[in-house]
């Protein structure tokens, strides 16, 4: 039975700032693994609490930082109550010059540095291992963290993963084979061409974790997002079930 939760906002120290943050975890006064959680593009809103929420009832100390934070709280801009096939390039229209700036790879690894280390110094977050997972772009953020933390990062999810191979030098999956961490990747059906799924079977076997790279049938990308049209019911509860066991193989709990 899930445990009863408690989320509440945070400010994190960055080196460039504060970013907001919200945390979900138990209301029983333990420590708990910590999990480290990054959005998807559409940032910190009220359906990340309600995943973060999910996830620290299942007996975990969640962290969701507002990535965006050097534009402003989250959310930046007011957004839809849902995402539709009709707004959705409007909203991500307004959204990308902030995302493109906020997911530059050195500002992630600060960022990714200020956000473990305020994790270790929160009451409720157990010392040791954690994990990372992100949504849609948060996917890649996940990956980059987890690749320059070997020795503090146990276990990466990512779910619709954005854009994971692109042709740039510095393409997402080329970290892969750094990681230490136990994977898994839930990709959506309509992101992937053979080429793409070629390269990133490549990677993962240089890191030994092809077997936990899966492809969710009948998926569009964002499937786990439930305020958008693209929602996938059957998607999101095989994102928990792979989610839960990854955790359940990784984190120990007290």
């Amino acid at each position: 039975m899930p445990a009863t939760t408690t989320t509440t906002t945070l400010r994190v120290p960055t080196p460039d700032g504060h970013a907001d943050a919200l945390a979900a975890f138990p209301q029983d006064g333990g420590d708990h693994p910590a999990v480290l959680m990054y959005p998807d593009a559409f940032g910190l809103r009220p359906v990340l609490e309600e995943m973060a929420r999910e996830l620290a009832g299942h007996g975990y100390y969640v962290l969701v930082p507002n990535f965006y934070y050097r534009h402003g709280p989250a959310p930046v801009f007011e957004l839809p109550a849902h995402i539709t096939t009709e707004n959705r390039s409007e909203v991500i229209g307004r959204l990308m010059p902030l995302l493109k700036e906020s997911v530059a790879p050195e500002l992630v690894l600060r960022d990714a540095d200020a956000y473990l280390a305020f994790l270790a110094e929160q009451p409720g977050a157990a010392p040791g291992p954690v994990a990372v997972t992100g949504y849609c772009i948060g996917a890649l953020l996940a990956l980059r963290t987890a690749a320059a933390h070997p020795d503090r990062v146990a276990a990466i999810a990512g779910f619709h993963p954005a854009a994971v191979v692109n042709d740039e030098p510095d393409s997402p999956h080329v970290v892969i084979p750094r990681l230490a961490a136990q994977v898994h990747f839930g990709i959506a059906e309509s992101d992937v061409t053979p080429e793409i799924v070629e390269t990133l079977y490549a990677s993962l076997d240089a890191a030994g974790a092809r077997d936990t790279c899966e492809i969710y049938p009948g998926t569009e990308h964002g499937f786990t997002m439930s305020d958008t049209d693209v929602f996938s019911p059957s998607g999101m509860e095989r994102h928990w079930q792979r989610l839960l066991a990854l955790l359940g193989r990784t984190l120990a709990k007290g």
